[in-house]
């Protein structure tokens, strides 16, 4: 069995853990996710004033040149809206503001009043990229959100990055959001399963994953109360609101992290008829109710199909 290397940080309210199968290599992996990340965090971070997307969303309107790492992401946001017939819609900006969530989740007030005015997406197609000039426009008021897919970008470029600089397998975890590459190990990578990246995993729940990337999406870990009710930040962009808890955690596998974060996503939002979706898709996927029971589609497997 591989010697592996692990080192694990906090980043973006979460923890960033880095694998590789060759543990002399740890180091300078994590050297080049920290380089990934903090390019990630000047572009897309809207609780920075000096970030670019700050720029967009306070464009009133204009043109405004960026750096293409944020066209990429900003493309790669609209495809998922694409895929996803808006149900991953990174125009949420301003429904998460309405909903409290403007800052890091770390300062976000755990309790205040009634929320009023929710704010609908007002719609992904809105949105303009000129890659050849490096310039993104949206109209007035509106206020990008990119969270639900630049960390798990951000995790399949640092887990790129990482197995070129170290010349072996590497694992890049961000919370829920899992990318390999490289040459991993020969049974695959275990990775446990849980509500919450905080929580231990739970038994006799785990997949092993020998490329791609795996992302988990939850309505359990970032919630806050307003007006005495819980909400939480995975925002159904028809209506604003938090998504209906139909599932408490969706767990996807597909071909990139940013694949499965999106079909994860949009699992959340759209509830009930996500099991059929998904399994049309032939995407491995774990579902829980929010009552705890579990679903499985496609070739995801029961407990007792993954060895200890």
């Amino acid at each position: 069995m591989e010697d592996l290397g692990e080192v694990s940080f906090p980043i973006w309210g979460t923890t960033a853990t880095v694998l590789t199968t060759d543990a002399d290599g740890v180091s300078d992996a994590v050297a080049a996710v920290r380089e990934q990340l903090a390019s990630f965090d000047v572009a897309c971070s809207r609780f920075r004033t000096d970030s670019e997307i700050e720029r967009i969303n306070g464009s009133a309107g204009r043109w405004v040149e960026v750096l293409p790492l944020l066209v990429d992401v900003v493309e790669v946001a609209v495809r998922a809206a694409a895929l996803t017939d808006g149900d991953v819609d990174p125009t949420v900006g301003e429904a998460l503001i309405v909903l409290g969530y403007d800052r890091d989740f770390a300062a976000v007030l755990p309790s205040g009043p009634s929320t009023r005015g929710f704010r609908p997406a007002p719609g992904w197609r809105l949105i303009e990229i000129d890659r050849p000039n490096s310039r993104i426009r949206v109209p007035p008021g509106v206020r990008l959100d990119l969270g639900a897919t630049a960390k798990a970008l951000a995790a399949d470029r640092a887990a790129g990055a990482a197995a070129e600089v170290v010349g072996c397998g590497v694992l890049v975890s961000l919370g829920g959001d899992v990318a390999v590459a490289g040459a991993g190990p020969a049974e695959g990578w275990t990775i446990g399963l849980a509500d919450s990246h905080l929580d231990e995993p739970e038994p006799g729940q785990s997949v092993r994953i020998g490329d791609g990337g795996l992302a988990t999406s939850s309505t359990t870990v970032r919630r806050w109360s307003r007006g005495g009710r819980t909400v939480h930040h995975v925002i159904d962009p028809s209506t604003g609101r938090p998504a209906r808890e139909v599932w408490r955690t969706v767990t996807v596998a597909a071909a990139t992290c940013v694949d499965a974060n999106t079909a994860s996503t949009a699992a959340i939002v759209r509830g009930e008829v996500a099991l059929d979706w998904l399994a049309s898709l032939r995407l491995p996927a774990r579902l829980v109710r929010a009552d705890g029971r579990i679903e499985r589609t496609a070739t995801w497997p029961r407990p007792e199909e993954v060895a200890a």
